[in-house]
């Protein structure tokens, strides 16, 4: 009944299905692949891994354990899916050499489902976050293939929706082989819909899975600093505002400034030096913030090895439409971060990290400057909030290891 359904529907829908692909100008390379017509030569009949993540940010999470994959399970084939065309550019660019395949996931119609279990023949599909699709699991649980949901979660909100319809889910839930959870909660979310209580299981967030980098050179910051990270355009402003209200109480305050893009990096020297303040360039060779109060980081790669010098971080792409930018790189030198509003390219970070007081999100400049002063004043509160950081790593990591253990077993 289901499958007659979603055919009708998909035959019914089909020609604006056309009409938007024409739009984006993917029409003939994505359509016919999504109708599950891929070319994928396996000869060698290997077992084949199959990795879903519907876009950038659900690619994004699970790059380690594909690239561990690659490493661990040598004698197999990857395929990795997709199903917007930004995350098929993503996956391209960072695992196009990790993979045998990468191609979009299929329409949820029997029909084309069929052809393309038919032509890659996974042994095993893992599904990144959530994505519940009613024919896929269907016919994979007819063919013997481990389907599995992994960094799984619901909000709230879905929670809400699924849960008037759980005669609908129920049975759906019950055709994967396993469904590994990012927290209690949502392996408590994924129960109460009638998942199977024997293979539904808490793995933690595959995106904690994360270790620090090396920091190889010396930097005297001399005094506290506020790096903000990854600035967009209109976001130094509200920095270099910030900072001049914080620099009034803590006199020995340094600020480093690293924009997203170095292509800003005149128009954010014009804007510092319009702030009265002194200041340098990283790619001078300045090693020291003894005699200037703000430092541009306009060099490649240290970003990430400058957040061990730092006392609190903004993350920058959070005061437009950006989205933000990850806040763990701050967390795992048990830096306290700042950012605004926009943060929906990482909003379930920032909800575990918010959860655990190890960061705040902030609707204005006014919060801003609050927050950052009672973490600058307040050493009780600082080290609760380092603590707290410390503390978010120690509880979320591990999620790696327990898919690639799953997948071991699986195979």
């Amino acid at each position: 009944m289901i499958g007659f359904f979603s055919e009708l529907i998909y035959r019914c829908v089909y020609p604006l299905i056309v009409f938007f692909h024409k739009q984006s100008g993917y029409f003939s390379d994505a359509i016919k692949r999504k109708e599950g017509f891929v070319n994928f030569n396996n000869d060698s009949n290997k077992k084949v891994i199959m990795f879903h993540g519907v876009s950038v940010g659900e690619i994004n999470a699970i790059e380690k354990l594909i690239k561990k994959t690659r490493e661990k399970f040598i004698d197999t084939k990857i395929v990795i899916t997709t199903g917007t065309n930004t995350g098929q550019e993503i996956a391209q660019k960072k695992l196009g050499n990790y993979s045998d395949l990468i191609t979009y996931f299929p329409f949820d119609t029997p029909s084309c489902v069929k052809r393309f279990l038919d032509n890659v023949k996974p042994d095993i599909i893992l599904i990144a976050e959530t994505e519940i699709w009613p024919n896929i699991s269907i016919e994979c649980k007819k063919r013997g293939i481990k389907l599995c949901i992994i960094n799984g979660r619901i909000s709230d909100r879905t929670y809400n929706s699924y849960k008037k319809l759980k005669f609908f889910f129920k049975p759906l839930l019950n055709n994967y082989y396993g469904i590994y959870t990012q927290s209690s909660e949502d392996l408590e979310k994924f129960l109460s819909l009638g998942a199977n209580k024997d293979t539904t299981k808490r793995m933690n967030n595959l995106k904690f899975d994360i270790t620090a980098p090396d920091v190889n050179f010396e930097f005297n910051k001399s005094g506290k600093v506020l790096l903000a990270a990854s600035t967009h355009t209109g976001e130094d402003d509200i920095v270099l505002s910030v900072y001049r209200n914080l620099k009034l109480k803590h006199n020995d305050l340094k600020l480093i400034i690293a924009p997203r893009h170095l292509t800003r990096k005149d128009e954010v020297e014009l804007l510092v030096g319009q702030s009265g303040y002194s200041y340098g360039f990283r790619s001078d060779g300045i090693s020291s913030m003894e005699d200037i109060d703000i430092l541009i980081l306009d060099t490649m790669g240290e970003l990430g090895k400058m957040f061990a010098y730092s006392d609190i971080s903004f993350i920058g792409g959070s005061f437009n439409k950006t989205g933000g930018h990850n806040p763990l790189e701050s967390i795992i030198f048990s830096k306290p971060v700042i950012s605004g509003p926009s943060i929906h390219n990482f909003k379930d970070i920032y909800a575990i990290i918010q959860n655990a007081h190890a960061g705040f999100v902030v609707k204005n400049k006014d919060e801003f400057v609050n927050i950052a002063n009672k973490l600058l004043s307040d050493k009780v509160f600082y080290t609760e909030t380092s603590k707290a950081g410390e503390n978010v790593f120690k509880s979320q990591q591990g999620a790696l290891n327990f898919v690639i253990n799953a997948i071991e077993n699986m195979l």
